[in-house]
């Protein structure tokens, strides 16, 4: 079946509903609201209406809601792996604290909650991802330099290996470069 595409605004005429107006054009759906029937929603396939004045836009283009571009951009963030993946902390380390002590005794211990750390980890982590996306994509940077860059990351990555033993997950382990 033929997929139709209207735009909001559009006023059509629907054998079962009546009159009506598009009042939300989706993806795949539109909504149109009749005085017969309030708002009912049809797939862009199986529409079947007859159009008595079209909608007007000013660009002439469908809408649409705030849900569907929240999909959207979901899906285009991943494709391009700007969505955070949440890594879990190890369950032993859960509740625990991190004790600085000092060389010297007169100064005080420094106590840290292990969670507190952790993220704090997670987000260096997640931003050198982010930088190394950038590079890779970056329009002026010679593939020489790119590869010269992308070795200093994996350094820092390989430096921050230590901070595996807090992650649940080996698959969110940091890795240097192997064997070297």
């Amino acid at each position: 079946m033929e997929e139709k595409d209207y735009t909001v605004g559009t006023r059509i005429n629907h054998e079962k509903y009546g009159e009506g107006i598009i009042s939300q054009n989706n993806t795949l759906t539109f909504k149109a609201i009749f005085i017969r029937g309030g708002e009912i929603e049809f797939s862009k396939t199986a529409a079947s209406f007859e159009v008595l004045e079209p909608g007007s836009m000013d660009d002439g283009q469908p809408r649409i809601s705030v849900k569907e571009f929240e999909k959207m951009l979901t899906l285009v963030l991943a494709k391009y792996n700007a969505i955070e993946h949440t890594a879990t902390l190890g369950k032993k380390w859960e509740g625990g604290t991190m004790l600085l002590q000092p060389a010297n005794p007169e100064l005080k211990p420094k106590e840290i909650p292990v969670e507190t750390f952790f993220h704090k980890i997670v987000m260096m982590r997640d931003r050198l991802r982010v930088l190394e996306q950038n590079i890779n994509s970056h329009a002026v940077l010679s593939d020489e330099e790119k590869v010269n860059l992308q070795q200093y990351i994996t350094r820092i990555y390989g430096s921050m290996t230590s901070f595996n033993i807090l992650f649940e997950d080996k698959a969110d382990y940091f890795e240097g470069v192997k064997g070297a």
